[in-house]
């Protein structure tokens, strides 16, 4: 995939068969990413008033118009509607019937405006064989069945509350630190606790630390993640990912200066004095700063391969999940293609002890698959995903990702170094226009060979789950090596053998708690469970909710 700009505007739309009688109108008009978002911001500013890519307003929808007319026509049109309206010509005439207004001209446009118009209007197709006009349900038919298993829950521990409301604390992840019994726990609002004889004890206040660090309007914004480097005891080396305000600093990745920078992602090393000490002390260093278009699919997940002993090749190397920061949602698909060596829709790997990453203040690996080489940032290990919230190894250290879908379809992606998995362009196995509307699926083509995408290893419809979490490998009781997973509004929970062949099973589970089956809403007496999941030390497997701050053991 090596020219993935051709493949993100054309996938989207050269997916049928033509009609071998049938003129074929537009093969002249540039595909270019940068000439498609130039061509976006003179559509915003000059013709969305009057003109939409989903149905007839006070001008007509113009999605596939520049593959129904010549666009020289259409050139000419934009230009100087009057004249043409004055050749008498008949598709003028015609509009003006049916819209009773003269479409104005537009003079001051260049001849490169008019261009750039057209590059983004090429990119609304109205697909002849849509899945669904809505696609909600049934684009798999196979549904999730009931296991029958049942796991009694216990209370662990509950975080103070930050705020009044639900969610009350808003952990995303509870791991200890390797090699030891130390268990962390964040609080987006707040910072990492210490769980000490199942109370939490606050080891890191970040936003103290941080106070350009907002936590609002929610999803996933402010404490992201954290991870522990494997020689933590010795180092006292530890990572966090934190949002703050756009424009708050020079970034080091950014993007199109016509989206605005809504946020900013920053990670940062915190090196601790005394590495036993209950509360931090110590010094730390920003280490990267990107900008994100929205509060949503940003760097939600740091962590360091369990697996990996002194002496590896990754031993040490921190990996991030990045989604694409909302920017297809903004008809922005194209700062997803990694054009100009961005590193949105990615998983990133860095060294934290390196020098020549782009600012300097981290490596880039040799054994990343696109360090030293054009084209691609060198940070990237795998792309194409909208919002890789988990990246986590199987018990064999095959590596994995969660990626949140964006209307149908989630995602859990064996990750291979390099690969590109599909994201704008595909929604699990199926076509997504990221031009056009979110909520229409298509078939893959014949040639879908040729774009190069690998598919999921596992993926469920919105009507199972409309967004996935991962959680952790399972050490006994009935479902010993088993993946578990869940749904994060619902508290829904899954699990599969990953090792299953390559389309691995997916049943459903339960818990009861006091000895009653519940559900995990009535558990948290709350419609939205916020669900995620925690492990110890001892490969124990914890359920989190953020509506009370409650934590959960499976027994």
């Amino acid at each position: 995939m090596k020219n993935l700009s051709t493949v993100l505007l054309l996938s989207a739309f050269l997916l049928f068969s033509c009609d071998p009688g049938k003129k074929e109108f537009g093969l002249e008009i540039s595909t270019d990413a940068s000439q498609i978002l130039k061509g976006k911001t003179l559509f915003e500013q000059q013709c969305s008033t009057c003109h939409n890519f989903n149905e007839d307003a006070i001008g007509p929808n113009l999605s596939g118009l520049t593959r129904q007319i010549e666009t020289q026509w259409i050139r000419d049109f934009i230009k100087n509607p009057a004249a043409v309206l004055e050749a008498k010509d008949p598709r003028a005439v015609e509009l003006l019937a049916k819209y009773k207004t003269q479409m104005p001209g537009f003079p001051a446009l260049t001849d490169q405006d008019i261009e750039s118009l057209l590059s983004y209007m090429h990119t609304f197709e109205t697909l002849p064989i849509p899945i669904s006009g809505d696609t909600t349900s049934n684009l798999i038919p196979e549904k999730v069945q009931d296991s029958g298993i049942r796991l009694e829950l216990e209370l662990f521990t509950q975080l103070p509350a930050s705020d009044t409301v639900p969610p009350l604390a808003k952990m995303t992840k509870m791991e200890p630190i390797p090699g030891t019994q130390r268990l962390f726990i964040n609080d987006q609002r707040i910072g990492l606790y210490e769980i000490e004889n199942q109370k939490p004890v606050l080891y890191l206040n970040l936003k103290e630390k941080r106070p350009a660090m907002v936590s609002k309007p929610g999803w996933a914004t402010g404490v992201g993640s954290f991870a522990f480097h494997p020689e933590f005891e010795k180092n006292g080396l530890f990572y966090t990912s934190h949002t703050e305000p756009g424009g708050t600093a020079p970034s080091d990745f950014g993007y199109t200066d016509s989206l605005e920078v809504f946020m900013q992602w920053v990670l940062t090393e915190w090196k601790a004095e005394d590495p036993k000490a209950k509360v931090f002390k110590g010094s730390d260093r920003e280490i990267l700063r990107i900008d994100n278009a929205s509060q949503a699919h940003g760097m939600q997940e740091l962590t360091f391969n369990p697996y990996s002993k002194n002496g590896d090749a990754d031993y040490g190397l921190l990996y991030i999940g990045y989604g694409d920061g909302g920017t297809a949602e903004k008809r922005f698909a194209g700062i997803s293609n990694h054009q100009g060596k961005g590193i949105y829709s990615s998983i990133l790997r860095i060294d934290p002890a390196g020098k020549d990453g782009k600012n300097g203040k981290y490596g880039i690996p040799k054994i990343n698959p696109f360090a030293g080489k054009p084209g691609m940032a060198g940070e990237i290990i795998a792309y194409g995903f909208r919002n890789p919230n988990r990246v986590f190894w199987d018990d064999k250290g095959n590596l994995h990702a969660t990626d949140i879908g964006q209307h149908s379809i989630e995602e859990i992606n064996r990750i291979e170094p390099g690969k590109f998995y599909g994201w704008p362009i595909r929604e699990g196995a199926f076509v997504i226009n990221p031009f056009g509307s979110f909520r229409t699926l298509y078939p893959l083509p014949a040639d879908d060979a040729k774009f190069g995408v690998s598919y999921p290893l596992i993926q469920l419809e919105h009507d199972e789950t409309v967004a996935v979490i991962g959680g952790y490998m399972v050490s006994e009781g009935p479902l010993k090596g088993k993946f578990v997973f869940g749904d994060v509004p619902s508290g829904r929970l899954f699990f599969a053998d990953l090792h299953e062949s390559s389309n691995p099973e997916v049943k459903s589970w339960g818990v009861t708690f006091e000895g009653k089956e519940v559900s995990m809403k009535t558990l948290v007496n709350h419609d939205r469970v916020d669900l995620k999941f925690g492990i110890d030390s001892d490969k124990k497997v914890y359920i989190m909710s953020k509506t009370e701050g409650k934590v959960y053991k499976l027994k």
